[in-house]
C-alpha cells in the first residue's frame, strides 16, 4: 500500500517532534514514522522492577529555545512540561580537593570561588559571566541560522562574532586566561562532556555551555525528562501528525537523487519532502545508497571524527539519600582521565562520574522509600579494544566505589535493582560506533561542514536531531527542528503563522517562494 503526506518525518526524537509541531501548525500534513513502540529516541523513560529511569538527557537547560517553539505554537513551555528549577544547578566535588553548588544566584558563586580559590578566580568567574554573555548574544544568530557553505564566514552573523569566538583557542586554553585554578577551568569546562568532546580539543565557542547553566538554571520536569517527548507527541498529535509507532523505516525511494518515498514492511509512505531524525551515519548507510553520497559516503564516514560514548549504570535503591539532585565527581588528574578515554582506553583508576539522584527532587521516579539513581561514566566509543562485556561487572564495582566520594555512603548494600549499558549496547542500538553524542564538534565538522540543515547531496531530504547543525545536546536539537521546519515551509512556499514568531532567519534573504508571496498577502 501507500500512504501520501507533504511530509514524513523519519524517528520520532525530539528534534523530530519539535519539526512536526511547528510544521503542523502551519497547515502542513506530517506523517512521523518511528520504529521504537514509543516516541522520544533515547530522550525517554524507562521502568524496571518499579523504578523510572531517563534513558538519555537528565540535564534540562537553556529553556528558551523550547519556550519559543511553544509559544510558536501558543503554548507556555514552562507550564506545559512541569519544569521545576533546581538549587543547587549541580554539585561539583573535584578530586582535587574542594566543591562547588553551582547556582544561577552570581553573588553567591563569587562568594563560593572566593572560597575555594581567592579573589583572583573570584575576579575571573566575574569576567566569565560578562565575555559569555556577550559571546552568546553574538553567537545566537550563528547557532540558530543553516550554514550553506565558507562563504558564510563573511556574513553579518559571522562578522559580529568573529571578534570574540578565539578559534584558535580550546576551551581549557580559553578559560586559562581567566582562571588560575584547575579546578574553576574544570568547574566551567566539563560541560564539552555534553557534546562527547574534551575541554582540551572543543572550541572556545563553547565555554557558552557552562554560563548557560548559570545565567538560565538547570531543569527537572516531574517523572523525568523523557515527560517532555511525550508531551510534544501529545501536542503533535493535537495539532494533526500522524505518529507511526513499531514500524522501522527500511530503505528510501529515490527518483534519481530525489528522496519520493519511505518503505516499511506495511508499504511505501510517499510525500514532498522527507525529514530524518535518526543516528546520522547510521541512517546515512542505511536508508541511502553510497552510490548517491559523496560527501558522505561510507568512506568518508568512517573517517570521521565521532564523540566519545558512556557507560551507564541505572539502579534501585532502597533506600533515601540527601545528596543534590545532580552530582559531578571529577576526578583527581582529570587530563588524563579525559585523555585515557579518547585513547579507547578503561580509565580504573579514579574515573570521573556523573550521578542524578532523581528522587530529592521528584519521589515519583520511585517506589515510596527508595531513590533511582542515574550514573554515568564518559567512556570511549565502542572500539575492538575493549570488551565490555567481559568487564562490565568489574567495573560496575570501581563506579559504584567512586559514588562513595559523593555521599552515597555504603551504597553497595541497598541496590536492589540494576541495569548496565555499555558502549557496546549504545552500538547495537544503530548509535554508530556507540558515539552517543553523534559527529564530534571539532571546528572541522561545525557549520557548513557538518551536515547541512536541508541535507546537500539529495534533494527534498532534511535532517533534525545532534548529527545535523547546530550539534548535540536537547536544545541545539530542539533547534535543528526549528530550522529545518523554515526551510521545509519555505520550500514549501508556505508563510506560518506561529503567534508572531520569526519564521525566516534574520541574516539570509528571503528565498522567492515566501518573498513574493508575502508581498501578495501585503497587497490584499
Amino acid at each position: 500500500m501507500t500512504y501520501h503526506s507533504d511530509v514524513v518525518v523519519v524517528g520520532a526524537g525530539p528534534g523530530g517532534l519539535a519539526c512536526s509541531m511547528l510544521l503542523a501548525k502551519a497547515g502542513v500534513n506530517v506523517t512521523i514514522i518511528e520504529k521504537s513502540d514509543d516516541v522520544g529516541g533515547r530522550t525517554r523513560v524507562f521502568e524496571k522492577d518499579g523504578f523510572k529511569y531517563d534513558n538519555g538527557p537528565t540535564f534540562f537547560h537553556y529553556p528558551e529555545i523550547a519556550e519559543e517553539i511553544f509559544e510558536a505554537l501558543g503554548l507556555d513551555a514552562r507550564e506545559e512540561l512541569g519544569l521545576i528549577e533546581l538549587n543547587p544547578n549541580y554539585r561539583l566535588v573535584f578530586g582535587a580537593g574542594g566543591s562547588l553548588d553551582a547556582s544561577t544566584d552570581l553573588e553567591d558563586m563569587v562568594s563560593q570561588i572566593r572560597d575555594l580559590c581567592g579573589d583572583e578566580n573570584a575576579n575571573g568567574f566575574r569576567r566569565y559571566i560578562k565575555d559569555n554573555r556577550t559571546k552568546l548574544d553574538l553567537s545566537k544568530n550563528c547557532l540558530n541560522t543553516p550554514w550553506r557553505g565558507p562563504t558564510d564566514l563573511l556574513s553579518r552573523r559571522a562578522l559580529r562574532v568573529a571578534r570574540i569566538l578565539r578559534p584558535w583557542r580550546s576551551v581549557s586554553s580559553d578559560l586559562s586566561k581567566m582562571f588560575s585554578d584547575e579546578r574553576m577551568q574544570l568547574a566551567m569546562s566539563f560541560q564539552t562532556k555534553y557534546l562527547g568532546m574534551s575541554p582540551f580539543q572543543a572550541p572556545s565557542l563553547f565555554t557558552i555551555l557552562a554560563y548557560l547553566e548559570y545565567e538560565h538554571g538547570v531543569f527537572h520536569v516531574e517523572g523525568g525528562l523523557g515527560t517532555i517527548t511525550q508531551k510534544m507527541a501529545e501536542i503533535a498529535r493535537g495539532l494533526g501528525v500522524k505518529i507511526i509507532l513499531n514500524e522501522p523505516v527500511t530503505d528510501f525511494v529515490f527518483d534519481g537523487k530525489k528522496v519520493v518515498g519511505a518503505v516499511t514492511d506495511s508499504g511505501t509512505y510517499t510525500a514532498d519532502r522527507f525529514v530524518m531524525n535518526v543516528d546520522f551515519a547510521t541512517g546515512m548507510k542505511g536508508l541511502i545508497p553510497d552510490e548517491l553520497r559523496k560527501k558522505w559516503s561510507d568512506k568518508k564516514l568512517d573517517e570521521k571524527s565521532y564523540s566519545c560514548s558512556t557507560y551507564m549504570l541505572y539502579l534501585g535503591l532502597d533506600k533515601l539519600y540527601d545528596t543534590p539532585h545532580h552530582q559531578i565527581y571529577a576526578a583527581t588528574d582529570y587530563q588524563k582521565n579525559l585523555k585515557e578515554v579518547t585513547e579507547n582506553k578503561v580509565t580504573w583508576d579514579d574515573p570521573s562520574v556523573y550521578v542524578q539522584n532523581a528522587c530529592v527532587t521528584d519521589p515519583s521516579m520511585a517506589p515510596d522509600g527508595h531513590s533511582t539513581i542515574y550514573v554515568l561514566v564518559p567512556a570511549s566509543s565502542s572500539h575492538e579494544d575493549i570488551d565490555w562485556e567481559e568487564i562490565k561487572e568489574e567495573y560496575m564495582e570501581v563506579i559504584v566505589s567512586q559514588m562513595e566520594k559523593l555521599g552515597f555512603e555504603g551504597i553497595k548494600d541497598h541496590i536492589v535493582s540494576q541495569t548496565i549499558v555499555t558502549p557496546d549496547d549504545w552500538a547495537s542500538r544503530d548509535i554508530y560506533k556507540g558515539a552517543v553524542f553523534n559527529l564530534a564538534h571539532g571546528l572541522d565538522q561545525m557549520l557548513w561542514r557538518r551536515p547541512q540543515n536541508k541535507f546537500e547531496e539529495l534533494e527534498s531530504l532534511y535532517l533534525v536531531g545532534g548529527g545535523t547543525h547546530p550539534g548535540s545536546g536537547l536544545p541545539t536539537i530542539l533547534e535543528s527542528g526549528r530550522i529545518s521546519a523554515k526551510l521545509i515551509c519555505a520550500d514549501m512556499g508556505v508563510i506560518p503563522d506561529w503567534n508572531g514568531a520569526e519564521t525566516w532567519f534574520e541574516d539570509i534573504k528571503k528565498p522567492r517562494s515566501i518573498a513574493s508571496k508575502k508581498t501578495e498577502l501585503t497587497n490584499v
